[in-house]
């Protein structure tokens, strides 16, 4: 499914939206890494962090077998089924601004988070 937005809208999927600005770095880091355009962005949950779960960002050459797989402006998002149930209907932004860089998770299902923003509770 693929799903494009202009200006500051989220571009919205089913179960995951992504900012044109996260859009746009993502896009940065791969063309900054020489990721070819055919691999995902992997969004993942792993046990650990201040809050007990922590997000994971990467690259993946491929969906592994059960991954759910969304596309958005033409990157595709690798994300495997455990991760969904936590982050489904998460909103994932770029932020560039004083308060720090990096990616940001509006995560509707986080009940609770840390100072980092890296981790979070159900």
């Amino acid at each position: 499914m693929e799903v494009t937005a202009t200006g500051a809208q989220p571009i919205v999927n089913d179960e995951i939206s992504l900012t044109p600005k996260a859009v746009g770095e993502v896009r940065r880091l791969m063309a900054a890494n020489n990721i070819p355009e055919a691999h995902g962005l992997r969004l993942s949950v792993k046990g650990g962090g201040c809050s007990g779960l922590s997000y994971v960002l990467g690259f993946d050459e491929a969906p592994k077998e059960k991954d759910v797989v969304l596309e958005a402006e033409g990157i595709r998002v690798f994300v495997d089924p455990k991760s969904m149930f936590y982050i489904s209907g998460t909103v994932l932004d770029f932020s560039d601004g004083l308060n720090g860089k990096g990616f940001v998770f509006n995560n509707p299902k986080a009940a609770r988070t840390c100072g980092c923003g890296s981790s979070f509770g159900v």
